[in-house]
This record gives structure tokens, C-alpha cells and sequence, in this order.
């Protein structure tokens, strides 16, 4: 049965989380802070995430980020619009709202591993050593997973799509603002450069392709 990591800090909201989850027959892992979750992480990956984020030490806006090929439903206390639609641009799938019904939890998370478990439709693109697979927002450097922001991800993706082609960079705005729309012709340059650094910093090589 799949594993479901629950990230939160509450012991009272987690074991409630657990009791219920096991007894719909998941498996569950549990992490109290966001260095303990990462730590779970290097050792072995679960089928989703439920992620608090008022967590002691780095905080679940901290964490996400990192967490890479994993579906992340963030479960917090926070009622701000601009707070989900931060996070779910930021690599969330959902945002459950506490406190919350048992049962809307059971069918989030039951439509989110259904999506999961789907076949993938989404593409992998390959260039070189690079490789990009849009249905878990991985990229991939000579088998080496490397980790991007959400720009500097629909950056790299619009430019494997278009391998060998030179990209105009109102075109480039243009394609990548509905992913990333906090993206603008001043900071454009600056994600690049970053993107660059990853890039060669993982391979070794120079990336000539990427450039503005």
C-alpha cells in the first residue's frame, strides 16, 4: 500500500492524520520539523506528502522547494488566498484548509494518487546529457537530479522544447508567464544566470544554449 509522510509539528492534528489514513489501509510515516523530513527523504521517498507549514526550525514554505517528484498537499491553518496560490504555484498540488473534514482529506488525497498512478501522458525531453520529465517536474544532469525554482523549470523546459532554436526573450515572457508570472524582462537575465550556474555546476560543462 502506499506510503503517505505526514510533515507536521501538531501531534494531536498528525495522529488524527495517521489514525485515519491507516485506517483507510495507507502506510504512514511521520516527521515533527523540516530537518527531519529531509532527513526521511534522503532515505526513502513516500507516494505523497501531507505538509504543515508552521513547522519549529525551517518552515513547510522552506521545505517545498526541495522536495522534488513527490505530490505535496499542504494542510496549514493559513486562510490567506495569496498564501495558497504562493504555494500552489510553488510546486503544491493541493491546499486543505485546517481544520478540516476527514472525508474532504480522504478524497484529496484520493484524487491526487490517482493522478499519480495514471499513465503518464506528459513527455520527457532529452538534450544531451539533460533530461527533463514533465510529469514529475524532475530534471535530471548525466542521471543527477538537480533542483530548479519554478522559473528557472519552465525556462529550461520551454528551451528543450525548442532545442536549437533561438528564443526571443518577449517570446520566452510570453510562454513561461501563466507558470511563472512573478517572472519579469528585469529579473529574466538573473534566473537565466542562475539556471546557467546549476547547469554547469552539475555537469561541468558550459551550457551554450542558455543565454540572453
Amino acid at each position: 500500500m502506499e506510503t503517505i509522510l505526514i510533515i507536521d509539528d501538531d501531534v494531536a492534528i498528525g495522529n488524527l492524520e495517521q489514525e485515519v489514513l491507516e485506517r483507510e489501509g495507507y502506510l504512514v510515516q511521520r516527521a515533527y520539523s523540516g530537518t527531519e523530513a529531509l532527513l526521511l527523504l534522503k532515505e526513502k521517498k513516500p507516494y505523497l506528502i501531507l505538509l504543515d507549514l508552521m513547522l519549529p526550525g525551517m518552515s513547510g514554505e522552506d521545505i517545498l522547494p526541495q522536495i522534488q517528484g513527490i505530490p505535496v498537499i499542504v494542510v496549514s491553518a493559513k486562510t490567506a488566498v495569496e498564501d495558497k496560490v504562493e504555494l500552489l504555484l510553488g510546486g503544491a498540488v493541493d491546499y486543505l484548509t485546517k481544520p478540516f473534514d476527514t472525508k474532504e482529506l480522504l478524497a484529496r488525497l484520493a484524487v491526487r494518487l490517482r493522478e499519480k498512478s495514471s499513465p503518464r501522458l506528459s513527455p520527457v525531453y532529452t538534450y544531451e546529457e539533460l533530461m527533463i520529465d514533465t510529469a514529475s517536474h524532475s530534471v535530471c544532469v548525466a542521471e543527477k537530479q538537480i533542483n530548479l525554482t519554478r522559473t528557472e523549470y519552465a525556462i529550461l523546459k520551454l528551451l528543450m522544447q525548442n532545442p536549437e532554436q533561438v528564443i526571443a526573450k518577449s517570446v520566452l515572457l510570453d510562454c513561461i508567464s501563466m507558470d511563472t508570472p512573478d517572472c519579469t524582462e528585469n529579473s529574466l537575465k538573473t534566473h537565466i544566470s542562475h539556471l546557467r550556474s546549476k547547469l554547469r555546476e552539475a555537469s561541468g560543462k558550459h551550457r551554450p544554449f542558455i543565454w540572453i
